[in-house]
Formats: structure tokens, sequence, C-alpha cells
């Protein structure tokens, strides 16, 4: 098995494009948090444009597409937006491309989430989303502050987003940029996620990324969900498919050769990381008391939130695989211990 390679070390520049291979060019746009870009492509489709993904509705996000629109990908009109999958980086600016007239293509479950999503404006958190922080034991302080604050709102960095959708499915040929592609989806980091497959290239979204692991996450949507199940089975699934001479282009980092390794790395880190909390767990713990073992790393305020929805995906692997129990303490929390 090859080793991870990286042949670009250069990345865009904001508001330009980089042709990473023929008639497909790399276009980064600007994250407010720690991992700070997404990774766009535009396709060259003779007459027109494809765009895969978008970034957030911010803007400073819109600026630089209006300075792409007018300057690399002008001459001829982007025609059709595909959306890897719902979350906000990659579907932020969906409505704003429509509103062009382009025509919005992703699976159905992604984009019944994020329209959904976009039309559910909170002022406050819901009664089940402090059910969920209760349950996982965040402290009485964080407690009350969530209660009191504006949570995020899709709408906050998503623009609306009309009716009007071509769904994409599994096994679905697909010709963009001179090629033809095989839509395979994954699972687990978000549902029915899209990636495409053509030979020796793919463009993997968050599915297929280099070095730093997708958040696999539980929410107050769906508590009791297991996506780690889904992430692991997905990983599964596409390691058949995977070849080192593939050249992945993911929603984050450098574009790389070496998904085969990367795929056992994906399953391998998950694996590892249950073994540890399982461990942890000889003495009962709240989600909040257990991200030493996943994480190892000291969680600040930025990460707190994406670091207690992967614990709990964690937990809840752990308890459908049989391997903890857990029980309600007095404050309303989830105590979750190993089983003998």
């Amino acid at each position: 098995m090859s080793m991870i390679r990286f042949p670009f070390e250069a990345t865009p520049p904001e508001g330009e494009v980089l042709e990473v291979a023929e008639g497909i060019l790399w276009i980064r746009l600007p994250l407010p948090m720690a991992l700070d870009h997404v990774n766009v492509f535009a396709l060259d489709d003779g007459d027109g444009w494809t765009i895969l993904d978008t970034g957030l509705n911010t803007g400073r996000g819109r600026a630089i597409w209006e300075k792409l629109l007018s300057g690399p990908l002008s001459g001829k009109p982007v025609r059709r937006l595909i959306v890897t999958h719902h979350h906000p980086d990659h579907v932020g600016l969906a409505g704003w491309f429509q509103a062009r007239g382009v025509e919005l293509c992703m699976t159905r479950t992604a984009w019944l989430y994020a329209r959904m999503l976009t039309l559910d404006e909170q002022p406050k958190t819901t009664p089940q989303g402090m059910a969920y922080y209760t349950r996982a034991g965040v402290p009485p302080d964080l407690l009350a502050k969530r209660a009191e604050e504006r949570p995020f709102n899709f709408c906050d960095v998503v623009y609306p987003m009309p009716v009007g959708l071509t769904s994409l499915t599994e096994g679905q040929s697909l010709r963009m940029g001179g090629r033809d592609w095989t839509i395979r989806l994954g699972s687990g980091h978000a549902p029915d996620h899209a990636t495409f497959w053509s030979n020796d290239l793919i463009l993997g979204g968050d599915q297929l990324l280099p070095g730093i692991s997708a958040n696999i996450g539980v929410y107050p949507t769906e508590p009791e969900a297991d996506p780690l199940k889904d992430w692991l089975e997905s990983c599964a699934r596409f390691q058949p498919l995977a070849r080192d001479n593939q050249f992945v282009l993911p929603g984050h980092k450098l574009p790389f050769y070496g998904l085969p390794l990367r795929l056992s790395q994906m399953i391998e880190n998950h694996l590892g990381a249950l073994d540890r909390l399982r461990d942890h767990l000889t003495t009962p713990r709240t989600a909040h008391g257990c991200f030493a073992p996943l994480f190892k790393r000291e969680i600040g305020p930025a990460e707190y939130g994406l670091a207690l929805v992967e614990t709990v995906a964690h937990l809840n692997h752990l308890l459908r695989r049989g391997d903890v129990s857990r029980h309600l303490d007095g404050q309303g929390a989830w105590q979750w211990q190993s089983n003998p």
C-alpha cells in the first residue's frame, strides 16, 4: 500500500483558480473557523461550467464568486451546481446560484436536510436541544449559557433555498468536465453524501479527506443515532474500489494520492478511539467527561460543540455494540460505563 502523496504544495489564492486536472479548476473559499477553508471545483463542460460545492453565504464569499464569475470563469455560464452534502460550507450559496438560473443537483436526502434546516430558524436552543445537552452532562454554567444564547442557525450562513432539485442517486452516471463519473454515496459525516468516481480521478467531498477526520456527530435531531456505524461501513464499501493511482480532490486540505491507505487509516483511527474510550469508562462518566481519550488534546470553547457531538457518536456506537451501558444520574445526565 503506497504512501499518501500531495502533488500540489501551493493552494489557489483567494479569488483565483488552479487547474488540478484537465478541465477541472480548484478554488478555495474562506471559513471563519480553525478549518479555515473549503475546496470547491469548477468543471469545464465546453459550453458552460459545472460547479461542485459553494462555500458559505457570506458577503466575502459572494464577493469572491463575483470575482471568479467575471474573471477566470467568464466567457461561458455556470449551468449546473453539484452539492456533495448538506453542510453549510458546501451548500451555503446553492440558492444564490439557483437565483441566477443554475440547476441544482444533490441527493434528495441532502437537499431535504439543507432546506429543512435553513427554514428552521430558532432564536434560542429548543427544549429538545436542552435535553440533549443535559443528557450529555454539559456543565451547569455552560448549560445556562446555551439556554439563553441564540444557537447556530443554518439560515445565518445558507442562502434561502427555493423549491427545485435534480436528485442524484447511488450508481448514477454523470457527464461533467469531459469525463463520465459514477456516483457513490457515503454516510456517517452526512447522510447520502455524494462522491464522484471517474477512472483515476475522484471528487471526494468530506467523505474522503487527507490528514484530518471528518466530524462524525450525533445531534438533537436524532439523539440515538449511530452515524459511526454508517461511517465505518461506508469506508469499508469504498475499499474494493480504491487504487493508489486515483487522484482525490477533497472538500478540505490538499488533493492527494493514496486512497487505499487513507481509507484504512480512517477506519483504524476510529477503532482505536473506541478502544481508548471503552478503557476510559471503567469509571462511569458523562459524554462531557470523555473528551481526553478521544481527542488526546485540550478541547477549547471553539471546538466544544463538534467535540461533544462526536463523543456522543462514539458512545452510541459502543452502546449498540454492547460494550457499554448507561444510566441517568440525579442531574439527568447519562452516566456511561464499560460492561464487564
